[in-house]
């Protein structure tokens, strides 16, 4: 549950007007050691949309 927090914080952080790009998505997985998925679904959580998608991981 912490980590779900830390993660969450981190997303709110690089989102800008309820949007955040896949590279810093990818990014926060990567630092924070998850897979890019529970980045994604935490996303969804918040209302938050990944844009600039560059895998298809979103």
């Amino acid at each position: 549950m912490e980590k779900k927090q830390e993660i969450a914080e981190e997303i709110q952080k690089k989102a800008l007007n309820g949007r955040i790009t896949c590279s810093d998505a990818r990014k926060i997985a990567e630092e924070l050691e998850v897979s890019p998925k529970v980045v994604g679904e935490l996303c969804d959580e918040l209302k938050i949309k990944i844009c600039a998608c560059e895998l298809g991981c979103f």
